[in-house]
């Protein structure tokens, strides 16, 4: 099977890159810039130009390909966010593919939270749902990946703090990008899965201390959890990527912090994993965090994922 991978330069397509090749599939990845990947681990992957808001030109990138399988970029503009899901609903139309698998990124809701990125994933679920295609959708609840990445693995590295914008009992299923993965695999593979929506999440949930303590013991020494605000996420995500604490309303870190608002503000965590669901629907087995902080290097406060995602910015 030839599969368009959209969102391959990201962190969240590296390990669907590699599943994809693992299972006997060709990755095809549109890119704005073909030669993305040139210089990299995923030299050898075949690329299209594509355009996400051109319709046109996704109709012209899905051609000779099976499937699609998509990570989108958020967009603070539900109805820009919408373009996404037509676009998307349109190539597969156009080149009667047998399936769209859609990775949202994130948890979402059975109805819209007044936060424009969570509430144009919605529209662009919608557009798949109403497409024709069979499809699988599936709503990660928050990435194991986040630690590792640029805005939190310095400080648990340098001052063994794992800093992070989540109440002190907020639980959360984290689950790792290569899991998420593998599900998006399975579905493509399997013709006999449902088309539909499938929440998934890591093995158990956890509060922030939880995660300090199997955090101490992968990286040998005493991390600390410091529950942030989410108005204090989003300050230091600014002064991070753009050397302003300033939160501009409605950017990026702003719909950030957004996010975290609702979760911290729900009576039940929206962030726990039906672990039974998933088994009755799929095979994987999700990994422990313990299982996964093992495998990182936690003595790099390097982000292992920088290079290609700068690649693929270019």
């Amino acid at each position: 099977m030839r599969i368009l991978t959209i969102g391959a330069t990201g962190d969240q397509g590296h390990p669907l890159l590699e599943r994809l090749q693992k299972a006997g599939m060709t990755p095809v990845a549109a890119l704005r810039n073909p030669d993305a990947f040139a210089g990299t681990v995923f030299a050898d992957v075949e690329t299209v130009k594509a355009d996400l808001y051109d319709e046109a030109s996704m109709i012209s990138a899905a051609k000779g390909t099976d499937a699609i399988a998509a990570h989108l970029p958020f967009v603070f503009d539900k109805e820009q966010a919408g373009v996404l899901g037509q676009n998307i609903a349109a190539a597969a139309r156009a080149n009667n593919l047998r399936k769209i698998v859609f990775n949202t990124s994130c948890f979402v809701a059975e109805e819209d939270i007044g936060n424009p990125a969570h509430d144009g994933r919605r529209e662009i679920e919608r557009h798949i749902m109403e497409s024709g295609i069979p499809y699988a959708i599936f709503e990660p609840k928050v990435f194991m990946d986040n630690m590792i990445r640029m805005w939190s693995k310095p400080s648990i590295v340098n001052n063994a703090i794992f800093a992070y914008p989540a109440a002190p009992d907020l639980k959360i299923s984290w689950v790792c990008l290569d899991d998420v993965a593998a599900f998006m695999v399975e579905a493509l593979e399997r013709e006999d899965l449902p088309s539909g929506r499938y929440a998934i999440g890591g093995p158990e949930p956890l509060v922030g201390d939880q995660v300090a303590a199997i955090l101490s013991e992968a990286a040998g020494k005493d991390v600390t959890f410091r529950s942030l605000s989410p108005d204090e996420f989003a300050s230091a995500m600014s002064l991070l990527v753009t050397g302003s604490a300033d939160v501009v309303p409605n950017s990026v870190y702003d719909g950030m912090a957004s996010f975290y608002r609702f979760y911290n503000t729900q009576p039940v965590s929206p962030l726990i994993a039906d672990t039974e669901a998933m088994a009755a629907s799929f095979s994987i087995q999700p990994t422990s965090l313990q299982e996964w902080a093992a495998r990182q290097d936690w003595s790099n406060p390097g982000d292992p994922a920088l290079a290609i995602r700068m690649a693929g910015a270019q």
